[in-house]
């Protein structure tokens, strides 16, 4: 295992130059270089120092977890506490606290009602993948059909209805996280 090429790609997926690292680190930028290069070896501590800046463990660097996740497996959802049998929404991607949108799959049965949100930060987008839907922002409602998208900022009360009697599945994205 080449730790320096590690080292580097970290630094550089996190958009930092050598200086940066090594200011944050408390080393210099020459060490940096030769570590990058695989010209020396950091002890453990030094390691630890500069994973440190990345928020990465010795652990992970090690197994070569480092890389962000692309691919989330089916077995990988969570369905929310605030599911009901008529109203059920799947997290897509775990790990909220990470990440900067919140991707979830609702499943709304025929006459189902998303609960009232109340008014919070960030902004929604969604589109509808089978059915159709009343979508009520303050008090006026738009009807969202199959393949039909909705985008608002999420300063406004919202729900969101099933006024039919067969299954409805929205794509819904909303940011910041606020499902889990």
């Amino acid at each position: 295992m080449k730790i320096g090429e590690k080292l580097k790609r970290l630094r550089q997926a996190n958009s930092l130059t050598q200086e940066e690292l090594a200011n944050r680190a408390y080393l210099t930028k020459g060490f940096i270089s030769q570590l990058e290069r695989d010209q020396t070896s950091p002890s453990i501590a030094t390691l630890k120092d500069i994973l440190d800046v990345f928020g990465v463990s010795l652990a992970d660097f090690f197994q070569g977890q480092t890389q962000d996740r692309v691919v989330y497996p089916h077995s990988a959802r969570i369905v929310t506490s605030n599911s009901t049998p008529e109203c059920r929404v799947e997290v897509l991607i775990p790990d909220a606290q990470n990440r900067m949108m919140d991707p979830v799959l609702v499943t709304m049965g025929g006459g189902a009602a998303f609960p009232v949100q109340e008014p919070h930060e960030g902004e929604e987008f969604g589109i509808v993948l089978k059915g159709s839907v009343h979508l009520t922002l303050d008090n006026r409602t738009y009807r969202v059909k199959q393949h039909e998208c909705f985008y608002f900022r999420s300063n406004l009360e919202h729900a969101v209805v099933n006024p039919g009697k067969q299954e409805v599945r929205i794509l819904w994205v909303v940011t910041p996280p606020i499902f889990g």
